[in-house]
């Protein structure tokens, strides 16, 4: 796993920016991961979308987002960046979550300043904790891993709460306290996107959320600004919930799913992304036969 970590430390180096579209399980994962992309994301929002069927707003535990990372770390080879919300807690949880994380095989962990239970960064009504007790959840966070290569993402939900200036402010803050990304969570213009850009020094990620506060902007464009990661939390979630929701419609209408069939996986091509090949050549390495006594 440090290799794994280190490549996305070393990556973060390079002018190109890294896109890291989000995943909700192992299966949406492995998708990433197979349509070529080198780094996926974790989404807190899609988990609780997906487990509990319930809005993200802070109801996701940190045992639950830490097995969900662990089967995701599991399924690909890719740099897995991890929704650590708040840290679930104090700085004595924060340290405990990046532990698990890291644990879990986890490549990065998101740290955020709301008040606990948060919100999704893009919904009203956020609540924040004092930038000191944020600085001091950095310094609990970097002081909990063991590996160096582990990076800790600190973000700032202040834009929505205190304006521009005061989450620059705080992110400035977080830099010093050894924060290795920094996220300034919901600008609402490209022209505060660069201006974060310019006044902060640690690599940073941008967030883009189809229907949120920021403004889509192209990854290429956010590379010309400064920006290290791009990442695309709950676009999969959308898009497979749509072609959820229209399947059902059709099949409670129809009764019958051969409408459907040019707009799915195979049986066949399901059991490739998931790798059934592989699996059957290890039952016939560890196959009893192979290994009986003359």
């Amino acid at each position: 796993m440090s290799d794994i970590r280190k490549r996305l430390r070393e990556r973060l180096q390079e002018k190109e920016i890294v896109i890291a579209p989000g995943a909700y399980d192992a299966l949406t994962a492995t998708l990433c991961e197979q349509a070529g992309f080198e780094a996926v994301y974790l989404t807190g929002a899609g988990v609780s979308y997906s487990t509990l069927g319930k809005s993200d707003v802070g109801l996701i535990t940190m045992t639950e987002m830490a097995d969900k990372a662990a089967y995701i770390c599991d399924a690909v080879s890719i740099p897995v960046i991890a929704d650590g919300d708040t840290g679930y807690g104090n700085a004595l949880n924060v340290m405990r979550t990046v532990r698990e994380y890291e644990r879990a095989g986890v490549a990065a962990i998101q740290l955020e300043d709301q008040l606990f239970p948060k919100r999704c960064g893009h919904l009203a009504n956020k609540a924040l904790i004092s930038a000191d007790e944020m600085v001091a959840k950095i310094h609990a966070a970097v002081d909990a891993r063991k590996d160096e290569n582990f990076l800790i993402i600190a973000r700032t939900d202040a834009r929505a709460v205190e304006g521009l200036e005061a989450a620059i402010e705080r992110a400035l803050r977080y830099e010093e306290a050894g924060a290795d990304v920094i996220f300034v969570e919901a600008p609402t213009s490209e022209e505060e996107l660069a201006q974060v850009a310019r006044r902060l020094n640690k690599p940073l990620l941008a967030n883009m959320v189809e229907g949120g506060k920021t403004p889509l902007v192209p990854a290429q464009r956010l590379q010309e600004m400064g920006y290290s990661i791009v990442i695309y939390p709950n676009s999969v979630t959308r898009v497979i919930a749509k072609a959820a929701a229209d399947f059902y419609r059709e099949l409670k209408q129809t009764g019958s799913t051969t409408g459907y069939a040019d707009r799915m996986l195979t049986f066949d091509q399901l059991n490739q992304v998931l790798g059934l090949a592989q699996i059957r050549q290890l039952e016939q390495k560890y196959d009893e036969k192979n290994f009986r006594r003359a």
